[in-house]
């Protein structure tokens, strides 16, 4: 079991004696330059507009994207011009396109009998997509050519599709020559195009002559690449090396992107991220997080299309860091898996920001250089939590775990730990005394699988997974996992709990089943059955992923009086019946859940914009100036909010405007996991407190449908599948607009309106290589013949499986036709088609679709 708590700064060692706790030391008056945010770039990590949700985008402040080249066949998805203009749009600056992912295969199969006719093949492949980055006008200066990838394994290695099987570390003439020629072609065709390179898989000390050829032939990338699939450690050296090779050559300083960065082990984990995250801020570069899974998930940061993880939530934090970096001094400076963090002054806002994470137990963080003009004699600390919850499930907000008031001693700070969790990173913010306070989290408590009791057959203890000697593997709390909760089985794992209070908990079952497992494809998600000290007992739907190990949650909701109790999970129960499926299980998570209490967001915490700026306790914006808050949602649906402050102002919700006066109560509609609220300033002077936000009122009016009671024409067909409202879902819509679903849904007023759908997509082509690549399927959406909308839906890893995804249109008062129809999208030249199963003709199974209005009256 372990319990997060804040605390005294002493730990005890093996033998039970005090020793000291670590310390990490901010110095303010040591500051490194302006806040660049460079680490939060992602390979893949954008399959089409709308996965992930354009919030999502925004919210984890993404500034480039690595991705492939425009029809190219290597991953489903993430077509570099599809995704530009809508990455642009969510604030995005540059698309790093993979000219060589036009081609299958890894290492590139490039076709060709010889060196010389497959590099004139890929040749006139690099032509047509500069032509094709032409069109797109203004978006085109986003774009960075990147020629190559990791050539010294593929194009010009020693394997088997390689130019002549000579590599270019022994030989570079061929590459060299590929290189400038390739450049000037780019150049010639596109003058003002950036280009990167060389892209190779870590800095080869041979990336040193490449650059002196290049400087000779003037044919320098403007922007240099490599991959740093090795340690934080290595980015800080590494990034110094390239330096002094800039100064030897007299060339640069040049932009650099660490294109691909971190292994399994580390993608999803806040305490292991945030270790890359301060080495890439320190060396005030850009960097892409590597693709190991699914494309369009920022790399293992987003559930479905708009639900946030742990590493989302540390992202935007660090995403909203302002003013200028400060010295940090870790306790073991530069060493992968200990206590490091990065830190920010902004003297405009009066506020200092740490993010810390990467060691478990004590730590004390001591912040020196506390200017009084700046922060007065007593400082208000805030510090918050940002805990591990999976690759696949989801996160509320950081958990505030302290708020208090402490005096400043000769310009210095020191904030004792204990209990500190390795997997979670944690923020803290310093500000004026007389800052906002919120409520805090209450204490969870973890309880490990493979710590349970258990009785029955076809128990395994799984493991060790992913560790610091084997990051291929993924991060698991406690590094095991327990098996045997799978059909024909009668497992029970018992968990004995302990709680100080009566009240409502949250029952938290990190698990898996790997979707195509055996005894997991035929059927979908794995059922098992959770008992409290053997009464209520409740069927649990256990989460579907891409692979063994990759952790989701399922959560449950129980009453639970002061003291020990015994929580089971069975694969037989004699009330509910017996498991099908396959699962494994990693822990459990017990914590205090308050129904009723509204969730504050404060101004003075939120992002700032258009001249707005702290004022004491609040924030103040002139005319057209902007907060806004990143705001949680368990659930697609109504939610109380209310902003408090004084002046006028507009209310911005996920881009929609709400009509509405935002000082009074508003019933809104919010979508499951992230929300962006934008207040903008509409008179001289706005005064912005907070943002509260409670629960449902029951004042918007919901009308949910069933897929199978609209209309259907062509292919499409009621089929039988298990979890689907009332057993059955629409299924075959697609191939073209003659085999579709309509429904006619009643709107109470004309406006806008949330389509919630429910819906199941597992459809998935062979992969290349370790990629799963399943494919997002679409439908065109038309609402009362008007234009049509493409909107895409993630996988959800089995047609049995069913999510939830969020849409607004335009109704009517009254009755409306919406449609459903769907056809496989053609290249960019209109005309030739994917001929490897990337790009779906098929709309998802669709189950139900709910209608809600937006906001309520004005």
């Amino acid at each position: 079991m372990r319990r997060q708590t804040c605390g005294i700064p002493n730990a005890l060692n093996e033998s039970g004696n005090a020793v000291a706790a670590e310390t990490l030391t901010v110095d303010l008056g040591t500051e490194t330059g302006p806040f660049h945010g460079g680490a939060s770039g992602t390979l893949y990590g954008l399959y089409g507009d709308g996965v992930p949700s354009r919030a999502v985008v925004e919210g984890m402040y993404v500034r480039t994207v690595a991705t492939k080249a425009q029809d190219g066949v290597q991953h489903p998805g993430a077509d570099g011009l599809e995704i530009l203009p809508s990455f642009v749009a969510a604030g995005g600056r540059d698309v790093y396109l993979y000219m060589t992912d036009i081609l299958r295969g890894f290492p590139y199969e490039w076709p060709g009998a010889t060196g010389e006719e497959r590099l004139a093949g890929f040749v006139a492949s690099v032509r047509k997509q500069v032509e094709q980055v032409l069109t797109m006008g203004e978006l085109a200066t986003h774009v960075v050519y990147v020629p190559f990838n990791e050539p010294e394994g593929n194009m010009f290695g020693e394997g088997e599709w390689s130019y002549d099987r000579t590599s270019w570390h022994t030989d570079p003439r061929h590459y060299f020559a590929a290189w400038r020629d390739v450049y000037r072609m780019i150049k010639d065709l596109h003058p003002d195009a950036r280009i990167a390179g060389p892209n190779t898989c870590v800095l080869y000390p041979e990336v040193k002559g490449f650059l002196r050829f290049a400087r000779d032939n003037d044919v320098l990338p403007d922007v240099i690449t490599w991959h740093e699939l090795s340690s934080p450690a290595e980015v800080r050296t590494n990034v110094a090396v390239y330096r002094s090779w800039e100064r030897e050559l007299g060339i640069g300083p040049l932009p650099l992107n660490l294109n691909e960065y971190a292994h399994n082990y580390h993608l999803s984990v806040p305490g292991q991220m945030i270790q890359w995250i301060s080495a890439i801020e320190e060396s005030k570069v850009d960097a892409d997080m590597a693709y190991w899974n699914i494309a369009g998930n920022l790399n293992d940061s987003v559930v479905e299309a708009n639900k946030a993880n742990g590493q989302w939530w540390l992202f935007n934090a660090y995403g909203r860091l302002t003013g200028n970096t400060v010295a940090v001094t870790a306790p073991h400076p530069n060493v992968q898996y200990t206590l490091q963090g990065v830190a920010t002054l902004d003297r405009d806002k009066r506020q200092a920001r740490v993010l810390f994470g990467g060691s478990g137990g004590a730590a004390e963080v001591v912040v020196e250089h506390l200017d009084p003009e700046t922060f007065g004699t007593t400082v208000h600390v805030r510090l918050q939590e940002i805990p591990w919850t999976g690759q696949l499930g989801s996160s509320g907000a950081p958990l505030t775990l302290r708020e208090d008031e402490l005096p400043v001693v000769d310009g210095r700070l020191a904030l004792p730990l204990t209990d500190l969790d390795a997997m979670s990173a944690y923020q803290l913010i310093l500000s004026p005394a007389g800052a906002p306070v919120s409520s805090l989290a209450g204490p969870r408590r973890t309880y490990e699988a493979e710590d349970a009791a258990y009785t029955g057959s076809g128990y395994v203890k799984n493991g060790p997974e992913g560790s610091p000697t084997d990051v291929d593997r993924f991060a698991t709390s406690g590094g095991h996992h327990v098996g045997g909760l799978r059909t024909g089985s009668d497992l029970v794992l018992a968990f004995d709990v302990e709680v100080p209070r009566d009240g409502t908990y949250d029952i938290r079952v990190y698990a898996n089943s790997h979707n195509q497992a055996d005894l997991v494809r035929e059927h979908g998600p794995t059922n098992v059955f959770l008992r409290v000290d053997g009464e209520d007992p409740r069927e649990l739907l256990l989460p579907l992923g891409y692979k063994w190990a990759v952790w989701g949650h399922t959560d449950t909701t129980v009453h639970l009086t002061a003291g020990p109790h015994r929580i089971t999970l069975a694969a037989q129960d004699p009330e509910l019946g017996a498991t099908r499926g396959d699962a494994v299980v990693d822990r459990i998570e017990l914590a205090p859940r308050d129904t009723e209490s509204l969730v504050t967001y404060d101004a003075v915490y939120a992002a700032l914009g258009d001249g707005a700026r702290v004022h004491g306790p609040s924030a103040l914006l002139p005319r057209g100036g902007t907060v806004t808050f990143w705001v949680h949602a368990e659930h697609d649906g109504e939610a109380a909010v209310t902003l408090t402050g004084e002046g006028e102002g507009v209310l911005t919700v996920n881009g929609e405007e709400i009509d509405a006066d935002p000082h009074r109560e508003i019933p809104l509609f919010l979508a499951g996991g992230v929300n962006k609220v934008t207040v903008t300033a509409t008179s001289d002077q706005l005064v912005v407190d907070r943002l509260s936000v409670g629960p449902s009122r029951g004042l918007l009016p919901t009308r949910t449908y069933r897929a199978g009671d609209g209309e259907l024409t062509g292919t499409a067909r009621v089929s039988a599948f298990s979890y689907a409202t009332g057993g059955k879902a629409v299924d075959g819509v697609g191939r073209g607009p003659g085999n579709a679903l309509t429904l006619t849904v009643t709107a109470d007023r004309p406006g806008r309106h949330a389509l919630t759908i429910r819906y199941a997509n597992g459809e998935q082509p062979a992969g290349t290589h370790y990629n799963p690549d399943p494919v997002c399927r679409h439908a065109d959406l038309t609402v009362n013949g008007d234009s049509t909308r493409r909107v895409l839906f993630p996988t959800t890893f089995h047609f049995n499986n069913f999510w939830q995804l969020a849409v607004p249109v335009t109704l009517q008062q009254g009755a409306n036709t919406v449609t459903f129809t769907a056809d496989e999208l053609p290249d960019f030249d209109g005309t030739t088609k994917n001929t490897h199963g990337q790009r779906s003709a098929h709309a998802p199974v669709i189950d139900t679709v709910t209608v809600t209005p937006l906001a309520g009256r004005p």
